[in-house]
């Protein structure tokens, strides 16, 4: 069976989970913090990905793959940068309803797009170019709203929200890198070593960062370890699907069908939060979805 196609699947399957993950990481963030919350995803997400890992090794009947020298500095950077886009994701989440904060943070197929291009040399045909220009105008018509006296909102956690989706992109077009360094070990294994590798590495970065910093953060998430587990499954299972799906095509494809995630989070801001959509919000999601179909066409 020609795999190429999964890349469809595993993005849409990856996006309902980190949409589930992130509301749990909001909840966390009044009792954790920012940085709090974001550890959370690594520290209990790691054990996951080991566990996808043994699986994965114990089924294929393959050795664990030797990286190249050129992997580490892709996975290493690919780590950094998500560390701090999760963590300025949550500070906007803090001014901003949740589906405006993600919609921020859909901007980035464009900075995808343009990182892989430069670093990794893909390519994009005509229509996947206009797929990503109309999804992503699609996020900006959403995004931007006035406040409630009529004049502009604080353009503060916009920036920040741009400025996420941008660390987010960097770091989809580093732990693609790694991938692709391994070589012919496989699909996946390539994206399930390369996820265990790089939440290993987050999680002993930020437990180091924490407990000189701030020990009472670690001990304040091992108080909140039950919610803190989910947490830390669907991120790792969100994850796995991610790293299947670059795997095989392109980041600026994978994140731009991601937008999709801003139709979850939608769905979610109604049922959870209780946020209604304006119609500005609305015109903006027929334009990603139109923007989304435009992509599955062109591949």
């Amino acid at each position: 069976m020609d795999p190429s196609w999964l890349w469809i699947p595993f993005t849409l399957i990856a996006a309902g989970g980190q949409v589930a993950r992130n509301v749990m990481q909001r909840g966390l963030t009044a009792e954790l913090g920012t940085v709090g919350a974001t550890h959370v995803r690594f520290l209990f997400g790691f054990p996951f990905a080991l566990i996808f890992l043994a699986g994965v090794l114990a089924m294929s009947g393959q050795t664990l793959p030797v990286p190249p020298a050129a992997f580490w500095p892709w996975v290493l950077a690919g780590a950094l940068t998500q560390i701090v886009a999760t963590a300025l994701m949550l500070a906007v989440m803090n001014s901003r309803s949740f589906v405006v904060t993600t919609a921020y943070l859909k901007t980035e197929p464009i900075q995808v797009a343009v990182f892989g291009f430069v670093f990794l040399g893909d390519l994009l045909s005509p229509m996947m170019i206009a797929a990503i220009l109309i999804a992503t105008a699609g996020v900006f018509v959403m995004s931007f709203r006035a406040s409630r006296d009529g004049a502009a909102g604080s353009v503060t956690p916009t920036l920040l929200g741009l400025l996420a989706g941008g660390l987010f992109a960097m770091s989809a077009v580093g732990f693609r890198g790694g991938i692709l360094t391994l070589g012919d070990v496989g699909f996946v294994m390539a994206a399930t070593f390369t996820l265990a590798v790089g939440l290993v590495l987050q999680a002993t970065l930020l437990s180091v960062y924490l407990l000189v910093r701030s020990p009472q953060v670690l001990r304040a998430i091992a108080v909140a370890w039950r919610r803190s587990l989910l947490a830390g499954f669907t991120g790792a299972a969100a994850s796995q699907f991610w790293f299947l799906a670059f795997a095989l095509a392109t980041a600026a494809s994978v994140r731009t069908l991601a937008l999709v995630e801003v139709l979850f989070a939608q769905a979610m801001s109604l049922l959870v939060f209780k946020q209604r959509t304006s119609l500005r919000e609305a015109l903006g999601i027929v334009m990603v979805v139109v923007g989304v179909l435009l992509l599955i066409r062109a591949h």
